[in-house]
């Protein structure tokens, strides 16, 4: 165990439990039980809707294979930054790092506003505090993350094990007292462009489900033996989530009927409001609000580690690359919590706006993780790596292929979104020009 303050290193502490944890804590959150009614709304199948997961599913895991491959040939902490600069210079490192972190950022924000008002359900008290609600929490988590890696990462097991059990639970549930909802229907799906047009839909929004299948990634510079354990750890994650989600459907799916499911803003608290009454809803209001928990102390977490590997290669303020006494990134993680509060200030409308535009930039991160090991086995073909992605290059490009099909799809969603994102690009390049760009004659002695 490293906890040597003075260089400033991060504990090598983690295994592969934590791993496991840290990919459903950063994967399943309310998407999986808010985005089926708007699915169904489109193809009206039950048949086609969990093909569409199971496509996506086998997304994550060909990407895993490939996440590995870099992960344990530059083991830093970090992961889509660390990748992209090493394989495309230091300009394109910090331009994904800072879009990754303020992605994340973005993420949280909206996170804490949106546990805040499932809160304000629970405990009407809450109702109108909804921001000092979301800023208490996040306080909450960086105090407590101020308490070390260690206590970080068992809390990220134990919130991870008691998601997965409650998800079990309904699942066992939906199972046991429905009585075939959709999958006792005939098939009502459009014809033709409607239905193309839906799939496309339909696709976007299980890819976002699926958000986060890489985060154990973030944390390889800190796991104790990661040659052994992240690929059992990064593999068990995703089939974990997948066998989740797609069962969940399914579940969800025996329960209600189409013209239930296409109006359902939250389908499986109507599936089980269904099955048990209207006092059960509460329930499922009270697992969203632990589920969004969990994924905040994820973020919380991985988040400052982007900071803290581009502090320690000159692409960030050098304050941002402390450790603690107890193995957290101290500072970096003062900066992650300090700018979702600030954020939390402007309001919800502002944060919806710039959680569709984070959107974009964390599809452009698995653009620039694919694009990095294609590069990186063409100008380092030397590089030691303990893990090869599968059926290279192959795998990798049609992964690529995909990424950029999903990008494209969110432009097609938010068009407006495109400006924010030059503007961003702009506003990065001149800021690392200014202030962290090497003189070229240090470039040519790295």
């Amino acid at each position: 165990m490293s906890k040597n303050k003075a260089t400033n290193q991060l504990w090598k502490v983690l295994g592969t439990g934590f791993g496991v944890a840290v990919t459903l804590g950063g994967t399943v959150g309310t998407g999986i039980l808010r985005k089926l009614g708007p699915i169904a709304d489109q193809i009206a199948n039950p048949f086609l809707i969990i093909t569409l997961w199971i496509l996506v599913a086998a997304y994550a895991l060909l990407g895993i294979s490939t996440v590995l491959e870099l992960s344990l040939s530059i083991p830093k902490a970090g992961a889509w930054y660390g990748y992209a600069e090493r394989a495309f210079g230091r300009y394109i490192g910090f331009l994904v790092g800072v879009s990754s972190w303020l992605g994340t950022v973005t993420a949280l924000a909206f996170g804490s506003y949106t546990f805040s008002e499932y809160v304000g359900i629970l405990f009407p008290f809450f109702e109108d505090a909804e921001n000092y609600v979301a800023i208490g929490t996040l306080a909450l988590l960086w105090f407590f993350h101020q308490l070390g890696v260690v206590m970080a990462g068992k809390s990220q097991e134990w919130l991870s094990g008691i998601k997965a059990v409650a998800l079990l639970g309904f699942i066992i549930l939906c199972l046991m007292y429905g009585s075939g909802g959709m999958w006792h229907e005939p098939s009502a799906s459009p014809k033709g462009l409607p239905l193309w047009s839906g799939i496309m839909t339909a696709l976007l929004s299980i890819f976002y489900a699926f958000d986060g299948w890489h985060t154990a990634a973030y944390f390889t510079e800190e796991n104790a033996n990661p040659v052994n354990s992240m690929p059992k750890s990064m593999y068990i994650g995703v089939i974990s989530v997948a066998s989740i989600y797609l069962l969940i459907n399914i579940s969800i799916l025996y329960v209600l009927p189409l013209e239930d499911v296409r109006h359902s803003k939250l389908a499986a608290a109507d599936a089980i409001t269904l099955l048990f009454g209207q006092n059960t809803g509460k329930w499922i209001t009270a697992f969203l609000a632990i589920s969004i928990f969990g994924i905040l102390n994820t973020q919380v977490m991985f988040a400052p580690r982007v900071l803290y590997s581009m502090s320690r290669d000159g692409l960030f303020w050098k304050k941002a690359s402390e450790v603690n006494a107890l193995g957290s990134p101290s500072f970096a993680t003062h900066l992650t919590v300090g700018m979702s509060c600030l954020l939390l200030l402007f309001g919800k409308n502002l944060n919806e706006r710039l959680s569709d535009i984070a959107t974009f930039f964390f599809v452009a991160s698995y653009i620039s993780g694919f694009s990095s090991l294609l590069r990186l086995r063409q100008t380092e073909p030397q590089l030691l790596r303990p893990y090869r992605a599968w059926a290279y290059p192959y795998v990798p490009s049609l992964l690529l292929f995909i990424s950029i099909l999903f990008l494209a799809g969110t432009l097609v969603q938010n068009p407006s979104s495109g400006i924010y994102v030059l503007l961003f690009i702009g506003g990065t390049y001149a800021l690392y020009r200014r202030l962290f760009q090497k003189p070229k004659q240090q470039d040519s002695l790295k």
